[in-house]
Parts: C-alpha cells; structure tokens; sequence
C-alpha cells in the first residue's frame, strides 16, 4: 500500500488518458514484476518514477513512458553472460556468480572434428570472418580435413579474451587417443584464432597461465581414458582451482564424461563438483549461455551454504 500522503501514479488515476499511456504503463509494471527486484521509489500525479538496480524512471508525457518501457525490456532481455558479466547487484560481487575455471573438452566440443580421425598435422591455414570481429584464422587444415571452433566456443573465448568475465580462467581436458591426435590438437591451438592475431593458445596458455600449459590432452600416462580420475585431479592440483569453482562442457559421445566428473570430483566440505554442460552436437552459443547460468544456479547454493 501507499502510505499517508502518497498519491496513486497518474496513468492509475486518469482514465480518460489515451490508450497508449496505459499500455506503456503497464509496460513498465510487467516488466519490473519479471525482474529479480525492484523498488517503488515515489509516486505522484504528474510523475512515475521506478528503480530497478538504481536506474528506470519515466515522466508523465506518455512518450517518455514508453521510452523507459523499451528500455527496461532491453536490459531483461539481457543474455546470460551480459547479466553475469555486466549485471552488478547490491551485495554480491559479479565474479562470485562466474566459474574461476572454464574447462572444454576438445573433440566435437571445443571445435567440429575428432583429432584421431585428422591424417596430418595441420600446416595451412583457412582465413574468414571470427563473428564479425574482422578477418583472421578461422580454420586449420589437416590433409583434406578442416578443423574449426564451435560458434559458441568462438564467442566464449571472444568474450574471454576481451576481459568481459573478470577472475575467470580457461583450460583443456581432452582423452585423445593416440600422442598423434594430441600433436594435432596442440598444433590447431596454436594456429586457430579468436580475434585477429590472436590464437586460442594465446589467449589460454599465454596470458591466462602466464606460459605455463596446464592443459590435460591426451590418455598416455599419467592421463587415461577416465577424465575423472586423471585429467581433473591434475588440473585441480597445477591450477589450485577447487571443483565446485569449475565449469565443465564435453561432448560426453564417447562416454558421460560430465556424469563422471560431476560425480567422482568433488569437494569434501560441499560435497559439491564442477557444473557440467553436455554438448552432444558441439559447443553452441546456447550451450554457452546454459552452463554460465547453471554455474551461476551452483555459485548461489555454494554462497547460502556458508
């Protein structure tokens, strides 16, 4: 309720407004009710004046209404790594909402091929667009075989590289079958780019590790087959991240690597593990957003348990 000297707004208590202002109105009523929280700040008879997150007012003429309406329609229909990147709220830090470590499994994870399956190491490059960031190397050829980063796994690492997800770091956990395939995979990590001149191993082993590879590619010991009993203790270990600070994505077409991990990796005070995304077709943008917010889903439980 309002109370004792409060006014009802004016598009509540003009009715012979026209159509338009009670539709903008209602606009903006609908749309802070889908929002997380927000605050009726004052009202009076020639002003409406809401905050959501300390920012959303409108005046009485009703074009100004329906201005603040496509603005708050905008800013919820923010994607998922936009709201954890971007969206501060009071009393929670954004990185605390973000994994400290992102790791991708390689093979029809992280881009469209099987290492196994390429006939030589790749040796020339295939140049094209790196989602509209301009022209660089978008594609690696390994005989007759091209070898190219997933949509998603482009603009998760585009984003990466521009700084947009603060404490966060990314790594490799890959069960190439052969000390082959491991070259092979090595070698398009270093060739493939995310932004021109820029390559994956640039941007993973170069400035998020400072030049040390802590990356897990392979199953030559001491790696094996099981991610769960090799690859991530070790990650765990060179990287001091703990599991239930990690987010992991795998194609699991071979085996349910995630099941795996989620369940074997766990940390003994949470009882908590990685978060775990499957990517049955490849790492798309969706699958991008989904794992940002199950991490986000687990960064919440993580924090009520404290």
């Amino acid at each position: 309720g309002f109370e004792g000297g409060e006014r009802l707004p004016w598009c509540f208590l003009m009715p012979s407004r026209t159509h338009g202002t009670w539709t903008a109105c209602l606009s903006i009523l609908l749309a802070l009710l889908c929002a997380s929280s927000f605050e009726v700040a004052a009202f009076s008879t020639t002003s409406l004046l809401l905050t959501r997150s300390g920012l959303a007012s409108c005046g009485s003429p009703s074009g100004a209404c329906r201005a603040t309406a496509r603005q708050t329609g905008a800013r919820l229909k923010m994607s998922a790594s936009q709201q954890l990147a971007k969206g501060e709220q009071a009393g929670t830090a954004v990185q605390s909402r973000l994994p400290e470590l992102v790791v991708f499994d390689l093979d029809a994870c992280f881009w469209d091929q099987e290492m196994f399956e390429m006939p030589a190491l790749p040796d020339k490059s295939v140049t094209g667009d790196l989602n509209g960031r301009g022209e660089g190397v978008s594609g690696v050829m390994s005989g007759g075989h091209k070898i190219s980063l997933h949509k998603g796994s482009l603009k998760a690492m585009q984003d990466h590289a521009d700084g947009k997800f603060k404490g966060m770091r990314v790594c490799f956990a890959s069960s190439a079958d052969t000390p082959f395939a491991e070259k092979v995979g090595r070698a398009s990590l270093k060739m493939l780019e995310v932004l021109p001149g820029k390559t994956v191993w640039d941007v993973v082993a170069g400035r998020d590790w400072g030049g040390k590879d802590v990356n897990q590619i392979g199953r030559q010991p001491p790696l094996s087959s099981n991610k769960a009993k090799s690859h991530f203790p070790r990650i765990r270990e060179l990287t001091g991240v703990r599991y239930d600070r990690m987010l992991f994505f795998d194609d699991c077409n071979w085996g349910d690597h995630c099941g795996n991990v989620a369940q074997n990796c766990k940390e003994a005070d949470t009882g908590m593990g990685p978060a775990t995304v499957r990517t049955p077709v490849g790492l798309g943008v969706k699958e991008w957003e989904e794992g940002l917010r199950a991490y986000a889903k687990q960064a919440e439980a993580l924090a009520k348990g404290k």
